[in-house]
């Protein structure tokens, strides 16, 4: 317990890297729509329906789970029931919540339509936007073991949130973590624009992106040629493809592609988010890029063959 949130979790998984794995981002209830057929403007779509926890960072650090790499989640969710089962759904898979409960705003809430191999997203961020430094500082001392802080952008594409998400990525250079940002969404990367995001993730260990982003980002290039020219910025960028792969790159000049496993994909919640989790969970264990690509495709087919945005017990 602190004075800045309910911390949780045993923290019993601990094998696969040096030391722990802070997590810095959103924490959401996904409202999942998986659609039985397009969807049909103006009139009545059939769907299966569920309520699951979601959030990018809070995804992310529940499939690190599973790869037995111990993790701290650093955020806020509102002082409501959603709050409080998404802090519990976290802590029985092994996640140690360092998460502000904020009184007077709700848990943050995405309805998300699933489909076709797409999903849509409409965003209700709730209490993620009063995520503090304070609590980043908070949670970096009590867990001097951690090794490495992995930011989930929305933090930064958010200004109420921004100072929190810039603070994490300072305070962890100066503690010799290394660090991570996943660059989140197309959209409202746009809406901040490119200059200003890559001003503030200037310097990170590794880049993620997605086709879209990397898009906005560096240009409507080959996967390539957008890694190297975000290799100006991070020292590592890997170029999310979905069906088409994925593409590591580093200021070094290495560059190196990998294929998408071929599996049935019944829903793409989360897929990048696991695929973070395969990727950080090997390549902090000392993997070849090869390798750390493949522990993620392997991470991502697994989330595209189920419901939902998190690792099915």
């Amino acid at each position: 317990m602190n004075g800045f949130g309910v911390r949780t979790g045993t923290g019993a998984r601990r094998v696969g890297v040096a030391g722990r794995v802070l997590l810095v981002g959103d924490v959401i209830t996904d409202v999942l729509a998986v659609l039985a057929a397009p969807l049909a403007r103006g009139t009545d779509t059939p769907a299966a329906i569920r309520f699951t926890g979601g959030g990018q960072a809070a995804n992310t650090a529940a499939w690190l789970t599973t790869q037995s790499v111990p993790v701290t989640l650093v955020g806020a969710v509102g002082d409501d029931a959603a709050g409080r089962d998404r802090i519990a759904e976290l802590t029985a898979v092994g996640v140690d919540c360092a998460v502000r409960t904020v009184t007077g705003v709700g848990t943050g809430t995405v309805i998300v339509l699933a489909g076709g191999g797409e999903r849509t997203m409409v965003t209700e961020r709730g209490a993620n936007v009063r995520l503090r430094p304070e609590q980043v500082d908070a949670a970096l001392a009590e867990a001097p073991e951690a090794s490495h802080l992995h930011l989930s952008a929305y933090t930064l594409l958010d200004p109420e949130s921004r100072p929190a998400g810039r603070h994490a990525l300072a305070a962890a250079r100066e503690r010799g973590l290394t660090t991570s940002v996943d660059a989140a969404s197309a959209a409202p990367l746009r809406a901040v624009g490119s200059a200003a995001f890559l001003s503030w993730v200037r310097g990170v260990d590794l880049l993620l992106v997605n086709t879209d982003e990397a898009t906005v980002l560096a240009g409507g290039l080959d996967p390539a040629a957008q890694g190297r020219a975000l290799a100006a910025t991070a020292r590592r960028v890997v170029v999310k493809r979905g069906g088409a792969g994925a593409t590591w790159v580093e200021r070094t000049g290495t560059v190196v592609t990998s294929p998408a496993r071929r599996v049935a994909v019944v829903d793409v919640t989360g897929a990048g988010d696991a695929f973070a989790a395969g990727l950080l969970a090997a390549w902090l264990a000392g993997a070849t890029p090869e390798a750390a690509l493949n522990r993620a495709t392997d991470l991502g087919a697994a989330a595209v063959s189920q419901v939902g945005a998190r690792p099915v017990a």
